[in-house]
């Protein structure tokens, strides 16, 4: 596998209408030094992949431009077809609905219960009827139904991890994008929020994990999932297979 290439979609006219989310040539720069160069990488619907790499190879910020939090230096990244570097606020905005993320660093509004915390992303965007419709379901799904009015500050973290999952999800979207979801959960729960993201999976929506936990990605492969496993290192992507 060449650096650069992405993974059975090689250019971005093979990719049109192909990809949900794509990076095409994409370098990204900071602080005087390029983190990344020439890398590309298309997330075909109902795909599911694992991102790993060594610490401060750059996981979390190839997340970022994978949603449009951050911009290439250069190169382009396209959301739904759309290229981002032609979307203004409201666009990149109604795009991001359709792109559930879980990030490292969980953050809550303490000062709402967990019903409320989940339920937030429909009922800033006017949605609230559709939230209190969704919660309770979501709630059940991931097991948390029993601390719906519990504030944030109260959960353990699988609880928190768990409730971002539901958070992530509550628009339907397409893609979701977990960021370690399991790195501060022992290996039980790891297995738990695994299993909700597989799920998800096979209900076709398109899933990338980044991880540092091999054994995460063993036990996918042990449940049946279909994924790619893409190594970033040195600011490229490399297909991992026979090392796991």
């Amino acid at each position: 596998m060449k650096p650069g290439d992405t993974f059975g979609i090689r250019t971005r006219q093979q990719t049109k209408g192909l990809a949900v989310i794509e990076l095409s040539e994409v370098a990204y720069s900071y602080g005087g030094g390029a983190l990344f160069s020439s890398l590309s990488l298309a997330l075909a619907p109902g795909s599911f992949h694992f991102l790993t790499g060594p610490s401060g190879s750059g996981k979390t910020t190839l997340m970022k431009l994978l949603y449009a939090d951050l911009r290439p230096t250069s190169g382009e990244a396209w959301l739904f077809d759309q290229p981002v570097s032609a979307m203004g606020r409201e666009e990149v905005t109604l795009a991001r609905r359709r792109i559930g993320v879980v990030h490292q660093d969980v953050a809550f509004l303490d000062h709402l219960s967990l019903a409320e915390n989940i339920g937030l992303p429909l009922t800033v965007s006017g949605r609230g009827a559709e939230a209190a419709q969704y919660v309770p379901d979501l709630l059940a799904w991931v097991g948390l139904s029993h601390r719906a009015e519990a504030r944030p500050p109260e959960l353990s973290g699988g609880e928190r991890q768990r409730a971002a999952l539901a958070r992530a999800v509550i628009g339907a979207p397409d893609v979701v994008l977990a960021d370690e979801p399991t790195g501060n959960v022992d290996w039980a729960m790891s297995q738990r929020l695994l299993t909700l993201l597989i799920e998800l999976n096979r209900m076709g929506t398109a899933v990338l994990v980044a991880t540092h936990d091999l054994n995460l990605i063993r036990q996918s492969k042990a449940q049946g999932v279909v994924a790619r496993t893409l190594r970033l290192k040195e600011g490229q992507l490399m297909a991992a297979g026979a090392e796991l």
